[in-house]
């Protein structure tokens, strides 16, 4: 069934003055949030993003009283050293950017092409980032300027977390609170537990191993404070199904594949166990052989191909380890970009046919 025109679907609005500027053909706008990127690995591209990043509410709840002046004046100062000497060990030199801005724009391309072979120019597909560029009202304001009345917003996370997915639907509600006339809104569900997305998951350990079976497969998590968990957030549980759903789907053991949490910041209690100290633990009990799978990122970043690919193995094999296979995240996979595809024709559905 069509959709009711609204009142901007001519070219020029019936009764304008003759000044009025022409209007843009309406279209629906698919927008694909990731968490970001540093613009460099320089000190003071760094600190720009490390500032955004680390001042967000969602990710750091102290009190700003207490926060800001330790943020400022110790840990900016110190920390875009060290994280960008680990941003340029994987930096892509010949784009000059991030292995995620590179990945993301690879998926949003093909992305574009499903959408174009399904719906046509009605459908228009960008991508923002949360922190860095582009930002989200950039590109909220790109979106309205083209034509597009309603928005699908589409976080880039298979697990709900306040400080990954909740935080981007936060930035995208402030972008449209600047809109003269918003446009209608719809936010994507998480998408941790869907058989497709099961599917692409198990498909990308079968294809990496080989049919080899290490004595261990960890799948290893972005970690969070143990605090918020207690608070409401459904990310640990979320965590966890995924990882037994994939079991199930590869017809293992139910000790076959562990569970862990990466890249615990400060001094608090995290969801344990920590993968960094439990693939050294794996090691001195004789697990040697072992396989490491990151269900909670979408796209290679800084957290697998640096901290899960440099720290986690280096860990690994200093404790006796030699066996240590990382499987790469599910970035612009074709079985990634048909779920990520159907997860959109669901909630545009009753906008387009």
């Amino acid at each position: 069934m069509s959709q009711p025109s609204r009142p901007h679907d001519a070219r020029r609005p019936e009764h304008a003055p003759p000044d009025h500027p022409a209007l843009p053909q309406p279209k629906i706008g698919v927008l694909v949030a990731n968490l970001g990127t540093p613009d460099g690995h320089d000190y003071w591209s760094m600190r720009r993003y490390l500032n955004e990043f680390l001042s967000d509410k969602r990710v750091i709840d102290y009190p700003a009283w207490k926060w800001q002046p330790l943020l400022q004046t110790v840990i900016l100062t110190k920390r875009p050293f060290t994280s960008g000497a680990n941003y340029k060990l994987i930096w892509n030199n010949e784009a000059d950017e991030s292995p995620l801005m590179t990945i993301t724009k690879q998926k949003v391309a093909k992305l574009e092409q499903a959408a174009a072979a399904r719906w046509g120019d009605r459908v228009m597909v960008d991508f923002c980032m949360r922190y860095g560029n582009p930002s989200t009202q950039e590109v909220v304001e790109r979106m309205v300027k083209a034509g597009c009345d309603r928005i699908v917003f589409l976080p880039m996370y298979p697990q709900y977390a306040g400080a990954t997915w909740a935080t981007a639907n936060d930035q995208f509600f402030r972008a449209l609170m600047t809109q003269k006339w918003q446009p209608s809104a719809r936010v994507c569900p998480p998408y941790f537990d869907r058989p497709d997305y099961i599917e692409a998951l198990a498909q990308s350990v079968e294809r990496t191993l080989a049919g080899r079976r290490p004595q261990k497969l960890v799948a290893s998590y972005h970690g969070m404070p143990v605090r918020y968990l207690h608070k409401g957030d459904p990310y640990y549980c979320q965590c966890h199904k995924t990882t037994r759903l994939l079991r199930e789907r590869l017809g293992w053991d139910e000790d076959a594949i562990d569970t862990t949490f990466q890249s615990v910041f400060g001094s608090e209690e995290w969801l344990r166990p920590y993968t960094v100290e439990h693939v050294a633990d794996l090691a001195r009990r004789g697990i040697t052989d072992i396989a490491v799978i990151s269900p909670a990122f979408s796209a290679d970043c800084i957290e697998t191909l640096e901290e899960i690919n440099g720290e986690i193995r280096e860990a690994f094999e200093a404790a006796g380890g030699h066996g240590f296979t990382y499987i790469p995240c599910l970035n612009d996979d074709d079985a990634h970009i048909q779920v990520l595809t159907e997860v959109i024709a669901e909630n545009l559905a009753g906008w387009v046919e």
